[in-house]
């Protein structure tokens, strides 16, 4: 009964301070009015004048916040509105044409040959527009037109007698075991020493992007027999940088891998930046990622913003910060790393690409490498270097780039740039290509290595391959087995409770067990999935090896 008696007067409380709130709102409105009619009129005065300055000085923002304000206030004319409104879209339509030629000029400035007429009469709109008489920027350019002049994208790269003649190494050292006796293969057994330890070849090498096997700890990784691991040097700039890594003693001691590495020069991955999309590109073996249009307009990061003499400038994915990376720096970070074999930087132009610009590619990626190889020799810091043959599937330039690199004292050899449209023509490529390369030295096979194409490229002489495939199809359900592919979440293994692969050694859980957590999305079925796809590479370059030391293949 007292809570029932309160409720009434509860209820006329709350109306009261309606009230009272509203007529207080009520009030403070009309004394605003008449603070507002009792304002001077020089206060007015220099209000309007502010809203009528030359579009010179006022930015569109500045005038939208004019606007509203003087809509806002309410003393102003109709038009004198108008009159701001007629300026806005005035100088609205000034930016927007000054943003477009803006952009016309980077973007044609990113091609090969540049447009020079074009560039020219961009640059003339520019300063119609703008009044200015430096070309659009002129100013943040003029520091490196000071370093580097401009080259023709034909010039040769150094001659090879700029170069001491190749000698062999004390810290790394390639040694042929077994040639394939077969008619017709080039198929053969060796091993790689290097600071970190022996690798066998041929070699599958796993893919650790950021200096990790997804899903898979270094310690799981030696126990699979990962003889040679790759890493990214263009995800390990980005983060967490070179310092990081030099402070905690290399590569090595940073991720706790007592066992060989491999580093690429982050080319690769620069120029994957690039327009998925564009004309020029199409169905390749190493397909870019298509990234979608709506990500890319909202952010801007991870995009490739210049390549020149010097080098490529772009953006970082994670943070969008701009990187410069040169054959100098590329190198420089990769001595940072610590990796027992490094690689020069490269351009990698997609495969549907005129032999025009192609040509020019390949003597720009001579170029590049033969600067990268003189900045490892200065310090060479018990490391190995790669050479990447060029040339896209065109048999002369493959060529002319084998001769000019072989000519230079690189310890190895590596297949790179775009190697085809899908592996028949990777493989006819390869038939011709491998012949070249020098028997003394190995060779590396760059971004492919699923199971039918290392069993294809084997008998043509390759001796090491990377690819992060068979990780990445075990983190989705895909198992490698002697017996096929094994789709792990099919309904047919629920109950299966035999070995993944009885004819091999692997992890010793059975298929019921992996079939159950990719079911509940267990993030041990990654780890499980991934390490077993690695156990059988290392088993079918195992039984490679063995076939071919006795000349079956």
């Amino acid at each position: 009964k007292a809570l029932q008696s309160r409720q009434p007067v509860r209820r006329c409380m709350q109306r009261a301070a309606f009230i009272i709130g509203l007529l207080w709102r009520l009030g403070a409105r009309g004394l605003l009015q008449q603070t507002r009619r009792l304002r001077p009129l020089q206060l007015l005065q220099s209000r309007l004048a502010m809203t009528t300055g030359s579009p010179e000085t006022a930015t569109a923002k500045e005038l939208k916040k004019q606007l509203r304000r003087l809509k806002h206030v309410g003393n102003g004319s109709s038009s004198e509105a108008a009159a701001l409104e007629e300026r806005l879209r005035a100088r609205e339509a000034w930016e927007k044409d000054v943003a477009n030629v803006k952009g016309s000029i980077t973007e044609k400035s990113k091609l090969l040959p540049k447009p020079v007429e074009e560039i020219a009469e961009l640059q003339t709109r520019y300063k119609e527009l703008t009044g200015e008489n430096d070309d659009y920027k002129a100013g943040k350019k003029r520091k490196a037109k000071e370093i580097t002049t401009e080259v023709d994208p034909m010039t040769p790269p150094p001659d090879a007698s700029t170069f001491e003649p190749w000698a062999p190494r004390s810290h790394f050292r390639f040694e042929v075991l077994h040639e394939s006796k077969k008619p017709g293969s080039r198929a053969r057994v060796g091993r790689i020493h290097t600071p970190h330890g022996t690798i066998d070849t041929p070699c599958f090498v796993p893919v650790g992007t950021n200096g990790a096997l997804k899903a898979v700890s270094s310690e799981q990784a030696n126990d699979a027999d990962v003889q040679l691991m790759f890493c990214n040097t263009y995800h390990l700039l980005v983060h967490p940088g070179t310092e990081v890594v030099s402070s905690a003693g290399g590569l090595h001691k940073f991720m706790r891998r007592d066992r060989p590495l491999i580093t690429d020069s982050g080319g690769f991955q620069v120029f994957s930046l690039a327009d998925a999309d564009s004309d020029d590109d199409g169905p390749e073996l190493k397909q870019k990622r298509v990234r979608r249009k709506k990500d890319a307009q909202e952010t801007q990061h991870g995009k490739l913003c210049s390549v020149t003499e010097q080098g490529v400038v772009f953006k970082s994915y994670r943070d969008g910060a701009v990187i410069e990376l040169t054959p100098e720096s590329s190198v420089q970070a990769q001595k940072k790393f610590g990796a027992d074999i490094i690689i020069p930087l490269d351009e990698l132009p997609p495969y549907h690409v005129t032999r025009d610009r192609l040509e020019k590619s390949v003597q720009l990626s001579h170029r590049w490498m033969a600067r990268s190889l003189k900045e490892h020799l200065s310090n060479v810091n018990d490391q190995a270097m790669y050479a990447v043959v060029h040339g896209g599937v065109d048999r002369e330039l493959r060529t002319r780039s084998v001769e000019y690199l072989s000519s230079l004292p690189f310890d190895g050899m590596a297949v790179g740039g775009s190697l085809g449209k899908d592996r028949q023509e990777m493989l006819d490529m390869l038939q011709w290509l491998m012949p070249l390369l020098p028997r003394n030295k190995p060779n590396h096979l760059l971004g492919i290595a699923d199971p039918e194409s290392c069993e294809s490229v084997v008998p043509l002489g390759v001796d090491t391959m990377d690819s992060c495939n068979p990780t990445r199809v075990a983190r989705h359900g895909t198992l490698l087995t002697t017996q096929g592919d094994v789709r792990i979440s099919a309904t047919k293994y629920q109950n299966d409770h035999t070995p993944i692969d009885p004819q091999m050694e692997s992890i010793p859980y059975t298929r019921a067990y992996l079939h159950h957590l990719f079911k509940q999305n267990e993030p041990l079925a990654l780890t499980l999935a991934s390490l077993h796809n690695i156990y059988y590479m290392n088993h079918l370059m195992r039984e490679l090896r063995g076939r071919i030391l006795r000349d079956e293949i």
